[in-house]
């Protein structure tokens, strides 16, 4: 990383924490990547990232940021353009692909234009959705820019009517056709697509299924077959690169296996995927030869400024 000559090459703030939904996660995550780095030789600061987030980097002046925030401020372009504009190097990808990536409804036109295919889906305020069936069950409910399940509705073909959902929901929501089948998700990690995960559960793949122990359980490599491997891994790069993302990112998917390829849809792509203990990312590069240490490690010295 050029431009580090004041700076403690062996120095990392681990940014995680914060005011989104996702904090605890974030916590778990960053906490997870602090203790690794250090098993690295790094110099580590655990920032809780807050309004202060400037002076404390600064007062920090680390070698590299490892953002290790989830959900809205650390995900969504925000805490990327802070970094850009006080010149630190950072982690992940930059200000556009993170805004890009946490609105659903874009990540879908980008993944349009790139020839990858997706569920219908539309925006619709969630009055619409509390009132009446605003798309014919089964279809998901969810917010158009939250992650980690976080106030997900899955409404059943025989719902008798529409979903109540919670007051804290935004005004604008996400309805999307019911995409039946296997869940399996790709990290890309650079220029290369790891392993496929079959991610298996007893129900929906919920918050809970994705972070409290035992709530999931994660077969890699997935038992698919080959055909669906390459195109997980094809699509999981492609949508990486349509979407502009930088260092590790992760791509989820459905698989209607009744369908052969023409089953497989891409859900989402994550540009800051969990780390912590149940996480599929750090599966994934363990199971392409990294370890977890490695793994945290080549993200830091990834990171760069203008992603």
């Amino acid at each position: 990383m050029a431009g580090q000559s004041s700076r403690t090459t062996s120095k990392v703030a681990v940014l995680l924490g914060g005011p989104s939904a996702e904090r605890e996660v974030s916590l778990a995550s960053g906490q997870a990547c602090a203790a690794a780095l250090r098993g690295q030789g790094y110099e580590v600061v655990e920032v809780d990232a807050g309004p202060d987030l400037v002076s404390v980097l600064h007062s920090i002046n680390p070698y590299a940021v490892l953002n290790c925030l989830h959900g809205r401020w650390g995900e969504d372009g925000c805490v990327q353009g802070l970094l850009e504009w006080i010149g630190m190097p950072y982690s992940h990808s930059g200000v556009l692909a993170s805004a890009l990536a946490m609105d659903k409804e874009r990540t879908k036109e980008v993944y349009r234009a790139a020839g990858l295919p997706v569920a219908r889906s539309m925006i619709v305020p969630a009055s619409d959705v509390r009132t009446s069936h605003v798309m014919q069950p089964p279809y998901v409910v969810k917010p158009n820019n939250e992650g980690s399940s976080v106030g997900i509705y899955l409404v059943h073909e025989e719902a008798n009517g529409p979903p109540q959902l919670d007051d804290d929901m935004p005004d604008m929501v996400m309805v999307e056709a019911y995409a039946p089948g296997r869940e399996l998700t790709t990290t890309v990690m650079g220029d290369r697509a790891l392993g496929v995960t079959d991610i298996i559960t007893d129900g929906w793949y919920d918050y809970d299924a994705k972070y409290k122990p035992g709530g999931s359980r994660h077969v890699i490599p997935a038992d698919v077959p080959v055909e669906i491997t390459a195109l997980c891994q094809d699509y999981a790069l492609r949508a990486h690169n349509a979407l502009g993302c930088r260092g590790v990112s992760r791509t989820d998917f459905r698989w209607d296996e009744s369908k052969g390829a023409d089953g497989l849809i891409l859900l989402e792509t994550n540009t800051q995927p969990g780390m912590t203990a149940t996480s599929l990312t750090p599966e994934q590069a363990q199971h392409a030869g990294f370890s977890f240490g490695e793994l945290c490690a080549w993200m830091v010295e990834d990171a760069s400024c203008h992603r």
